[in-house]
């Protein structure tokens, strides 16, 4: 679905809101309580400015009794099938994003991958699927990072551990044409690159990978993941804890130019590699 059609949906999808809420004689603030958000929220959700996680949609459903009206909605909208269901939402919240965020811990974050690296990952995770699984899973991964060359691409900062650049992902040669894209990146201003080196050793916020978005006309959201599941959330307590752990974090890695010195070292390290194999 084309970003013009999606935001005609999702407004749509906003309209019925309020025409449902109207009818059965609730105020925002009033729906709200009922689904657990704010009556702000709530009007965010009918302008389209913001869009409901699925257990806000369900419950909307349930307090508005709607026969599951805007859960069917909200998943027509959202579901994408070459994204697992919980990265679903976030891949829709990137598009809109002004500002994005990330620290990768191990691996190089899907907006940086190139096709050979976002291949091998995804063989690594399923060693047993089809050409055209991965194929699809790739085409999907570089579609997403198409937002960060559009006119109005959302500032890009991201914080990558330095286990990021010396796990070898693939080949040698790949991982040197990975890093050297990860340079170009940086060095065109299409996102400010850090490195959190091994000398920081373990440092406090390091749990996992994280990814903060905010918005023009919506809250700030968090994004944590594992393996297997991922945890969007945007309680603003919650999202001010990520934010102060991102902080740190920016804090104890290196300057973006000494960053980048280190990103193009591990290059030539692997086309050394490469041309001693």
């Amino acid at each position: 679905m084309a970003n013009g059609s999606r935001q005609a949906a999702w407004e749509f999808f906003g309209a019925e809101l309020k025409r449902r809420r109207e009818d059965a004689g609730f105020t925002q603030v009033e729906l709200g309580s009922r689904v657990f958000v704010s009556g702000g929220y709530i009007g965010q959700f009918e302008q389209a400015i913001r869009k409901p996680q699925l257990d806000v949609a369900q419950r909307i459903d349930e307090t508005l009794q709607t026969d599951g009206f805007f859960e069917r909605t909200w998943r027509k909208l959202i579901d994408d099938k070459r994204y697992a269901d919980y990265f679903a939402e976030v891949v829709e919240l990137e598009r809109a994003a002004t500002k994005i965020c990330e620290f990768a811990p191990t691996l190089v974050p899907g907006l940086l991958q190139t096709a050979a690296y976002a291949g091998a990952v995804t063989l690594a995770n399923n060693p047993f699927v089809t050409g055209e699984y991965v194929e699809e899973k790739v085409t999907a991964r570089l579609e997403r990072a198409r937002i960060l060359a559009d006119a109005t691409r959302p500032e890009y900062w991201i914080v990558l551990h330095e286990n990021v650049l010396r796990i070898p992902v693939s080949g040698p040669m790949s991982m040197a044409a990975q890093l050297a894209h990860i340079s170009e990146m940086a060095r065109h201003r299409m996102a400010l690159v850090q490195v959190l080196t091994y000398a920081q050793g373990a440092h406090t916020s390091m749990s996992g990978m994280l990814q903060l978005m905010e918005f023009e006309d919506a809250p700030p959201t968090a994004y944590t993941e594992t393996s297997f599941s991922g945890t969007l959330v945007d309680d603003p307590a919650v999202v001010k804890r990520a934010r102060r752990a991102y902080d740190l974090l920016r804090a104890a890695a290196l300057s973006p130019e000494a960053s980048l010195d280190l990103i193009q070292s591990a290059a030539e390290d692997f086309k050394r590699c490469a041309s001693t194999t």
